[in-house]
């Protein structure tokens, strides 16, 4: 990740909405945490030129990066138009990973097609604890496919999911991350010098934040 793409992307996920940022008035995650910040990168479907700057980032990760492979894969369901950009950019094979088995038919996990011995590259939308990321890395392990790495378009870069992708031994790259998106959001007048102390404290202990 350099540090263009990386403000390139926060710049326009803040500019679609896609990534909200309320310290006064916080958001209730599934999980039941409080939080200053919202994401939801499906926004950016409906954006083609941010879009296209995602897939060119990921592409460009790649090439640099990553060497070669053999599939692409999406983690269901946020990332899998993401990734099905990048295999067609690159001409790749494309599959995407199911949270959990379709519920007819052959309970597939993985839709599409990988074989034992692959090198994988998986794409996912957004980081925040990397449990479901994980999940979709140890169905394709399971398969006998080779992670390369993990690339995701963002991450509030948790310590918990940090040290989990650690524990994985699976190589974890973002396009963007939490400390770019605040710096970018401070910049562009999203949200105020004195918002800034509230974001980090959250980042920090995000699990009892503002109980």
């Amino acid at each position: 990740m350099t540090t263009q793409i990386a403000k390139t992307v926060a710049e326009g996920l803040l500019k679609i909405n896609a990534v909200k940022l309320q310290p006064n008035k916080p958001f209730t995650w599934a999980s039941g945490w409080y939080s200053p910040i919202y994401c939801d990168n499906r926004k950016t479907l409906a954006f083609p030129e941010l879009r296209n700057k995602i897939r060119d980032g990921f592409v460009e990760i790649i090439q640099k990066s990553l060497g070669d492979f053999d599939v692409i894969a999406g983690v269901a369901t946020g990332a899998i138009a993401h990734g099905a950009f990048v295999a067609d950019k690159m001409n790749k094979p494309f599959c995407y990973v199911r949270s959990s088995p379709k519920g007819h038919g052959l309970e597939n996990l993985i839709e599409g097609h990988v074989k034992a011995g692959q090198k994988v590259i998986v794409i996912e939308d957004l980081i925040s604890t990397g449990g479901s990321s994980l999940k979709a890395v140890e169905v394709l392990r399971n398969e006998g496919c080779e992670v390369v790495a993990l690339l995701a378009i963002f991450s509030y870069d948790f310590d918990v999911a940090n040290k989990s992708f650690d524990l994985y031994n699976c190589k974890l790259i973002t396009l963007s991350n939490y400390e770019t998106m605040i710096q970018t959001a401070l910049e562009l007048d999203y949200i105020q010098a004195s918002d800034i102390e509230i974001l980090q404290q959250w980042r920090a202990n995000p699990a009892s934040w503002n109980k």
